[in-house]
């Protein structure tokens, strides 16, 4: 089926790779209007040859500029809420600024998005959003992603309370819980891992390991989850977590 997103306006975060990227253009191939952001503008290169209408820098730790983007882009239908950090470490190694930094990413970004695009939304009528949590968190803990871990079981809550606060006023809130996906963010942890175990291709298989289906997931297979939850299939959906996670959670 196409254009399942056509006459939609989707604003997406954390555009310029993985998982965001393949869902920036998964919604434009669905007809979608899409702003795609990111902190830096290079990381957006190719974007507009794969239609996205607009790339525009946003830091969404900066409420200011969250707010001021809001006002320029105005109302949009969709609001798909990416960026994040996988902190390493255990509840020993996790330092303040660790934890703020996270939470302030992982969480407080999508609360300042929410917040600066709700209330066109509550205008028209309609919205739906779409937060990026984990399996770390709402199904289970992953060693060393105490904070991470953290910060995407907030997730799962800040989606039902918006979901329950606006059930009424035509407002969806649902997020996304990915198993590990082959990323660029992935590749990072991997290299890391790879100094600590010995070798790369040893950290890779651990990663795979811990997938029951024996393989990474791709950014696209959770992009296909996004266009469902923005589209109007999903229309008696709000308030659930969605798990894309090879089994990751059993």
């Amino acid at each position: 089926m196409a254009g399942r997103l056509t006459g939609k306006t989707a604003f997406c975060t954390a555009s310029g790779a993985g998982i965001g990227r393949a869902t920036a253009i998964a919604f434009a191939r669905e007809g979608a209007r899409v702003i795609a952001t990111d902190l830096k503008q290079d990381r957006m290169a190719g974007l507009k040859e794969a239609g996205i209408a607009e790339c525009l820098t946003l830091d969404v730790l900066d409420t200011a500029a969250v707010q001021a983007m809001a006002s320029k882009v105005g109302a949009v239908d969709i609001l798909f809420n990416c960026a994040g950090f996988v902190h390493h470490g255990d509840a020993l190694h996790c330092s303040d600024k660790d934890w703020d930094f996270s939470f302030d990413l992982n969480v407080k970004a999508m609360h300042r998005g929410i917040q600066a695009f709700l209330p066109a939304m509550l205008a028209k009528g309609k919205g739906a959003i779409i937060n990026m949590a984990s399996g770390a968190g709402p199904s289970k803990a992953v060693a060393n992603r105490y904070v991470y871990t953290a910060t995407k079981a907030a997730v799962v809550g800040l989606t039902k309370a918006v979901a329950f606060d606006f059930v009424a006023k035509g407002i969806r809130c649902n997020c996304i819980c990915p198993g590990t996906i082959q990323s660029p963010s992935l590749d990072d942890r991997i290299a890391a891992l790879g100094k600590e175990v010995g070798s790369v291709e040893k950290a890779r298989q651990m990663f795979i390991a811990r997938q029951p289906m024996g393989r990474l997931g791709s950014a696209e297979e959770v992009a296909h989850i996004a266009v469902y939850l923005a589209s109007d299939e999903s229309a008696f959906t709000t308030g659930q977590s969605f798990f894309v996670d090879g089994g990751f959670a059993l």
